[in-house]
């Protein structure tokens, strides 16, 4: 018989995370806080994540997609219902951050609706470009949906109605 944890456990993911992560999602897509996504982008985004797992259940995730030199995007946090107030959406972010850091990410980007709960962890609201030029013209050639919104597209604007787009810089 096995006791049961005091606190959820933080860890990178692995594929067989992503159904968990799809059902975590699946809610907030529903209420239109998160994208829905196809189960192949989680798949090929696998190593983005971190997971937080409770007795053997998924309880949250988010992911850090690289954009940039030195920009990177805060994608699908998330926590179970079971876990909101708790600090577990607080400390998946930070862990996000701590692997931005190690990777040389000086700026942290996010899409969102929780804004007091992203200036609380440092982001603040942006207008305009955050970048150069010259970035701007590189990042024109992204597929990514991320990326489009961080430049702030038309094309992207009626999926991302009423979202604040919010930027950290790392010390």
């Amino acid at each position: 018989m096995t006791t049961p944890s005091a606190e959820p456990v933080l860890r990178r993911a692995r594929t067989a995370d992503i159904r968990g992560i799809r059902a975590l999602v699946a809610p907030l897509a529903e209420r239109r806080v998160l994208v829905s996504k196809e189960a192949v982008t989680y798949y090929e985004a696998v190593q983005e994540f971190r997971v937080a797992e409770l007795d053997g259940e998924l309880v949250g995730c988010g992911a850090l997609h690289v954009m940039w030199e030195d920009l990177a995007e805060i994608r699908t946090l998330a926590v179970a219902d079971t876990q909101l107030g708790t600090g577990l959406g607080g400390r998946i972010l930070e862990a996000l951050v701590e692997d931005a850091r190690e990777l040389g990410v000086r700026r942290l980007f996010c899409l969102t609706f929780e804004v007091p709960f992203f200036t609380r962890h440092g982001f603040a609201p942006i207008e305009g470009q955050a970048v150069s030029a010259d970035v701007y013209a590189e990042l024109l050639r992204s597929y990514d949906e991320g990326v489009a919104e961080f430049l702030d597209l038309e094309r992207v604007k009626p999926n991302t109605l009423g979202n604040t787009r919010m930027l950290r810089t790392l010390e």
